[in-house]
């Protein structure tokens, strides 16, 4: 299978019937997807004064992710993504609202990390509806692969966007401005998409008999690629803790969100380029490479002296996020047993978030006690361990031997 595309065939995804309520309602749900997380850390720091505090809520808020994806996704593929969003959207709200009141009221850190883990297992998986939608409203294979590098690269613009926001309104009268600005649009998108035409006429998955327990993830392919996606959370995890006590250290705490958008914007330019020639081109050999040379370049974060250099290596470290996350998506369709679509997406998900989890925890102790360049470089060394696991397990990523494969866990 090709995942080269051109221009003509984003047009041709983009422009599908029936794809423009979803697709518009989809990116007012997912801008805020960036910019939740890092405004409840930068919220829950300024109240605090601790960024171990803050970095423990926001991994909380990503093992909730973790989560709360895959039993959506599975979800989603069984009935349909109308009820299953519109309840999970409904919890959501009710979640924000009472880690809102925790943090106004200074509660105990241990109670802020459970609130903020509903607030995550809650949190509307319109990503992985969208993702799994395209491959019923598109037929041809380049637009829908084109579709799925669009998804990926729509994330990266997400990913400009909201930690920018965030660090511009924590600095707001009052710092969890964002935090619920970002839920609202969350609440609000979710909401059309569930409800759009399109969505609402995806209804359940006929039975098919007992399914695997791990479901998507019994196959091997998928397995190896959650590995890559866990390495891939994990590198970003370490980043984006790092980088705001990098700025707080330079004496500009509001530039911490705008670093992190800095290099989103050479991720977008390069994943473009990207999709349109694609490399390695066996999956197989793309997923452990591009991570390898994703934490290289991170680990170059710890050489700048200033918040200018800064800036210019997380441009470089950048052009290496977007190829991934495309690579992740496309590989879905290689990997993934029949009929798991959207719950295939969420084991991915699930891998990043747990990575950031992991990564933003270990960074949060990292900073306070040796600084950002210790957590640039442990993020660069633990994504070359993770890469070099993956390119062992290159050879499981391949088609399942059967269209549905069935493997008993």
């Amino acid at each position: 299978m090709s995942q080269s595309v051109s221009l003509a065939d984003y047009r041709a995804a983009l422009t599908t019937p029936g794809s423009r309520r979803p697709l518009i309602a989809s990116l007012l749900a997912r801008l805020p997807i960036a910019m939740i997380g890092l405004s409840a850390l930068l919220y829950v720091q300024r109240e605090t004064g601790s960024f171990a505090a803050a970095g423990l809520v926001s991994a909380g808020s990503l093992v909730g992710v973790a989560v709360g994806s895959v039993v959506q996704g599975r979800l989603i593929d069984r009935f349909g993504p109308t009820r299953p969003l519109l309840v999970t959207i409904t919890l959501f709200a009710l979640a924000m609202v009472a880690l809102t009141l925790a943090i106004e009221a200074h509660a105990a850190t241990p109670l802020l990390v459970l609130l903020s883990g509903g607030i995550g297992i809650t949190e509307p998986m319109v990503g992985s509806a969208s993702r799994a939608l395209w491959g019923r409203l598109v037929a041809a294979e380049q637009a829908r692969n084109a579709a799925y590098s669009y998804e990926a690269i729509s994330m990266e613009v997400f990913f400009i966007l909201g930690p920018g926001l965030a660090g511009l309104l924590v600095a707001a009268p009052w710092p969890g401005t964002g935090m619920i600005a970002g839920a609202l649009c969350m609440i609000i998108g979710g909401t059309l998409f569930a409800l759009s035409p399109a969505v609402r006429a995806w209804g359940p998955a006929p039975a098919t008999g007992r399914r695997p327990l791990l479901g998507a993830l019994a196959g091997p392919g998928m397995r190896t690629l959650a590995l890559a996606a866990l390495g891939f959370g994990v590198v970003i995890g370490f980043v984006e803790v790092a980088v705001p006590a990098a700025a707080t250290e330079a004496g500009q705490p509001a530039l911490g969100g705008v670093l992190l958008s800095v290099w989103s914007v050479s991720s977008v330019a390069f994943g473009i380029a990207f999709s349109l020639r694609p490399w390695p081109r066996p999956m197989s050999l793309r997923l452990p490479v591009l991570l390898a040379a994703f934490a290289l370049l991170v680990a170059l974060l710890a050489m700048p002296s200033s918040l200018w250099g800064l800036a210019l290596a997380m441009l470089a470290a950048g052009a290496m996020i977007t190829p991934q996350s495309a690579t992740h998506s496309a590989a879905i369709e290689l990997v993934a047993p029949e009929g798991t679509a959207a719950e295939a997406f969420g084991w991915v998900l699930t891998a990043v978030t747990l990575g950031l989890a992991f990564g933003q925890s270990v960074s949060g102790y990292l900073v306070e006690h040796s600084g950002p360049s210790a957590s640039f470089l442990a993020a660069g060394a633990a994504g070359l361990v993770i890469a070099a696991l993956v390119w062992l397990l290159r050879s499981t990523v391949r088609k399942p031997a059967s269209a549905r494969e069935e493997v008993l866990v």
